[in-house]
């Protein structure tokens, strides 16, 4: 049932952690930049080192939280992922500059799901970027939580921004073997994302990736 939803293990730090990753069955890594909260945090310098060893068919998605085109755009001349996520809001003009400096490069936009104004906002954003990424977090906070919260949301409103989008859908937010299976029949996403699920004191834990797997593919 699940073989079609693609996985993307994020917060990985290490050129081992991405090895592991994609052996045991990921189809997209994520590395985190500077953010004002949240784990899995590395510098641009490891990033661009971990992402050379990634062979091609792997995703490699560069978490920014910078709002500004230039910035971004630099981070990503540093880093060199084939993805640029989106943690953070942006203007609408900022996804038109990125579309014209970085060709070839996808766009995910994350939504952080905190109630019934997320969807409007997914609708607004979708037809800028080749993906959303649905979130627990909340960037209204006086230190913003862009991820890696290990929080689930409300499912049944990922689900909605589902229906109502014609692009893909990852779905993030403290998933882990026990809960995988129903959140894609209720969400139906793309793919999705794990971070605390797969992990023990913040390093990949071999035997909860194992048993995510396991739990995914049955």
């Amino acid at each position: 049932m699940n073989l079609k939803c693609r996985v993307k293990v994020c917060c990985i730090s290490t050129v081992s952690e991405a090895r592991r990753a994609i052996d045991a069955g990921a189809s997209a890594l994520g590395f985190v930049s500077a953010m004002p909260s949240g784990p899995g945090i590395i510098s641009e310098d490891v990033i661009a080192e971990i992402v050379r060893t990634v062979p091609p068919p792997i995703g490699t998605f560069l978490l920014t939280s910078k709002q500004d085109a230039e910035s971004i755009i630099k981070q990503h001349q540093k880093c060199r992922t084939n993805t640029i996520q989106l943690t953070d809001c942006v203007d609408i003009d900022t996804y038109r500059e990125l579309r014209q400096a970085l060709i070839g490069i996808s766009l995910v936009q994350v939504i952080h799901v905190t109630g019934e104004a997320s969807l409007a906002e997914a609708v607004r954003i979708a037809p800028f970027v080749d993906a959303l990424l649905l979130d627990s977090g909340n960037p209204t906070l006086a230190v913003k939580e862009l991820g890696g919260t290990g929080r689930t949301h409300n499912w049944s409103i990922s689900r909605r921004i589902r229906d109502s989008v014609e692009i893909p859908i990852f779905l993030a937010g403290g998933l882990n073997a026990m809960n995988v299976q129903q959140a894609i029949e209720t969400v139906r996403p793309f793919g999705v994302d794990l971070c605390s699920g797969v992990r023990t004191n913040g390093n990949l834990d071999d035997a909860k990736l194992t048993s995510f797997f396991h739990t995914f593919y049955l």
